[in-house]
């Protein structure tokens, strides 16, 4: 078992620093580089210290059946939600998203469709055209994309998008925590 690749796996997880970590511990950032990398093993003392900062328990730590992450998506772990009425179709490319920091979506709207307005918020969020033209009407203000353009923007007004085109309107949009 490789507790070193473990603690800075947590470490990162938690957005503490090697330094931090040892500030919070009583440990040198040196001694922490150490134990990351597998050079030094640590004390049950100073290991059970160094799990309590990070928010794990000894248990969660060496549990090995920990289920491994899961790095390629398939269409079939696609979750897909289609709304009749303003003509739309979202598709959550990986089913945990709304666990995550990001959350990609590809979006298609019928022609006259249009996506829910949304509250101001602290996301933030990009959208790639794949097909067609979109509308985005961002507080008092309107912009357009067309295939092959991006929008990028905070969420920080009430904020809706549109299909703009006569047709059929694809887009890959990503939003960070909150959005969807």
């Amino acid at each position: 078992m490789q507790i070193g690749k473990k603690i800075k796996r947590l470490r990162l997880k938690k957005g503490l620093t090697q330094e931090e970590l040892g500030e919070r511990t009583d440990l040198s950032k040196g001694y922490i580089s150490q134990l990351e990398r597998d050079l030094n093993s640590p004390s049950i003392e100073t290991l059970f210290a160094i799990l309590e900062v990070l928010g794990s328990t000894p248990k969660k730590f060496f549990d090995d059946d920990i289920e491994e992450q899961k790095i390629v998506y398939s269409v079939d772990d696609y979750t897909i939600y289609t709304d009749e009425e303003k003509k739309y179709c979202i598709e959550w490319l990986i089913p945990t998203s709304n666990e995550k920091k990001v959350e990609p979506v590809i979006i298609t709207f019928e022609e006259h469709g249009k996506f829910k307005q949304f509250e101001p918020s602290l996301s933030e969020t990009f959208i790639y055209v794949l097909e067609g033209r979109i509308r985005l009407v961002l507080g008092d203000q309107e912009f357009a994309a067309a295939k092959g353009n991006t929008i990028y923007f905070d969420a920080s007004d009430h904020h809706q998008l549109f299909n703009d085109y006569l047709g059929k309107t694809e887009i890959l949009l990503v939003a960070t925590e909150s959005y969807l």
